[in-house]
């Protein structure tokens, strides 16, 4: 885990993949972004972390040292008001450059934490994607998320109804045949200062 920024207020890190967020279940997933932290910075609050990263994703996350600092983050993410930008890349050969996909999803109960497509009882994800480019068989794609459902980029990216071709090394979402880390990163993050009001950008480059 690398600490990109160091705020009295909040911090941003660079998360690997395979880490996670929060404490799991169990005392083997105890090892996560939080508890390092805290390891790190030992005035931080006990539960800093505002959003989530699936532990198989890497890249940029806030987190906050203050409980008047996760408030006002919080309610940015809340409002919709932190814009994220994901590079991933997807294992085909995109015919189009950009759209925007909306899907209806849930967490299937008997499956966990596979989410499945779900008009009737699903929630809305939304994202909006770019191509950047194809790169032999695969394409590299940006996505913006405009939902911060779990699992949405990897749902999007997978379904038919989506742009039906999963991301390199989903396990999950894939065709059984994955091998390696999930090639998904948070590359890009702004918010507000929550004490200034000032806007931070951050941008991480991906490994692949």
């Amino acid at each position: 885990m690398e600490i990109l920024f160091i705020d009295p207020l909040f911090l941003v890190i660079n998360k690997p993949s395979g880490l996670l967020s929060v404490p799991g279940r169990g005392p083997d997933m105890q090892d996560c972004v939080v508890s390092r932290i805290r390891a790190l910075f030992p005035d931080c609050i006990t539960q800093p972390a505002v959003h989530r990263l699936d532990m198989d994703t890497s890249g940029l996350m806030v987190v906050a040292r203050s409980k008047e600092a996760h408030r006002h983050l919080s309610i940015q993410f809340e409002k919709r008001l932190v814009k994220k930008h994901y590079i991933a890349m997807l294992e085909g050969r995109l015919d189009q450059q950009s759209g925007e996909i909306a899907l209806p999803f849930r967490l299937d109960p008997n499956n966990r934490p596979y989410q499945i497509h779900d008009p009737l009882h699903g929630k809305m994800g939304i994202s909006r994607w770019r191509l950047i480019g194809i790169e032999g068989k695969w394409s590299r794609v940006e996505f913006t998320p405009l939902t911060g459902r779990t699992h949405q980029l990897r749902l999007h990216a997978a379904h038919p109804l989506g742009l039906g071709i999963p991301m390199v090394g989903d396990r999950l979402y894939g065709k059984g045949q994955q091998s390696g880390e999930l090639q998904l990163h948070a590359t890009y993050l702004a918010f507000q200062h929550p004490a200034s009001g000032q806007k931070m950008s951050y941008h991480s480059t991906p490994s692949f």
